[in-house]
């Protein structure tokens, strides 16, 4: 989706390789406790080695960034045109070199949208996928109801498409249970005021680094019956969603900086949750029992990865090529 065709079929694999390990460690260090963030004026110092750590990984990405871009502008010179390409990087050199002069789009915005898209986009949505999973899981009536949705929407020789998720409003109240008891981020926003200032008679330090309990609050027992209990029922005819409009409700943040991948997380965590559970039957192996705890981090994830094993269920195996 981002830049298939930019990378050659013999590199794609060692790419990817690459790519996790960076990746991993990236979100392990944005979720490691830093005293340059409680002491700003130690911030220079990285007393905790912590930048130059992420500035090192940040060069190892860039320089895949500049592999793959050197690729795609070698098959655009080949081919003397890029339109046969339609992903994300050929979009951004496009606009990088049709643009409005005036607000021009330089290589290095193109790798920091990349860069954005890549560290944004990868575990957030495998990790409430999982959670999502074990929360089905640790619920067959809820499993059942998802399974039956799915068999009166898809027709039966065939696999689910993109079409179908508008039609599957009780797979739709799955996706925003699970956000509600596992949000991606559980404290969303790093904010600064630029000035000092009062609110509920707590005083806020100028450029003091506050952070919202996500977690907590789609948690409130004030606000949410019984909210420890995964119960997708209270997300069917109701009002809330996750534009970030209502305040005891917002997985995907709020206000101008909300996420940005929004609608590209629903499309693709609907898509894959309701394949698995449209395809396949589930069972834990032999002996272990299913848990739901969670790993603390600047990520939510699930403490120990879930292990299931999948049954074939459509009839004809040519649908699962």
């Amino acid at each position: 989706m981002l830049w298939g065709g930019a990378i050659r079929d013999g590199d794609k694999a060692s790419m990817a390789a690459e790519f996790q390990p960076i990746l991993v460690e990236m979100i392990q260090l944005l979720g490691t406790p830093n005293i340059s963030d409680l002491y700003l004026g130690l911030a220079w110092f990285d007393l905790k080695g912590i930048g130059k750590k992420m500035n090192g990984l940040a060069k190892r990405l860039d320089a895949i960034f500049d592999r793959m871009i050197e690729q795609r502008l070698k098959m655009n010179e080949q081919s003397g045109t890029g339109k046969a390409n339609t992903d994300f990087l050929q979009f951004l050199l496009q606009l990088k070199d049709e643009g409005d002069p005036k607000t021009p789009l330089t290589m290095i915005h193109v790798k920091a949208l990349l860069m954005d898209m890549v560290t944004g986009g990868t575990d957030t949505t495998t990790n409430t996928l999982e959670l999502a999973m074990a929360e089905i899981m640790n619920k067959p009536e809820v499993m059942q109801r998802v399974r039956q949705e799915l068999d009166a929407v898809v027709s039966k020789n065939t696999t689910l498409e993109e079409t179908h998720i508008p039609k599957l409003p009780y797979l739709y109240a799955v996706m925003k249970e699970a956000l509600r008891l596992h949000p991606v981020l559980p404290f969303i926003g790093r904010k600064s005021p630029s000035e000092t200032f009062v609110l509920g008679g707590y005083t806020f330090p100028k450029r003091a680094r506050i952070l919202i309990n996500v977690w907590a609050i789609q948690r409130d027992p004030s606000v949410w019956k019984n909210p420890l209990e995964f119960d997708p029922e209270g997300f069917l005819n109701v009002k809330w969603d996750y534009s970030g409009k209502e305040f005891e409700y917002f997985p995907f943040g709020s206000g101008r900086r909300n996420c940005a991948g929004t609608a590209m997380a629903q499309r693709m965590f609907m898509f894959m949750l309701g394949s698995l559970v449209y395809a396949f039957d589930w069972k834990l192996p032999e002996g272990e029992t299913l848990d739901l705890f969670e790993k603390f981090g600047f990520l939510l994830k699930k403490k120990t990865p879930l292990v299931v094993i999948p049954i074939l269920r459509l009839s004809d195996p040519i649908l699962y090529q």
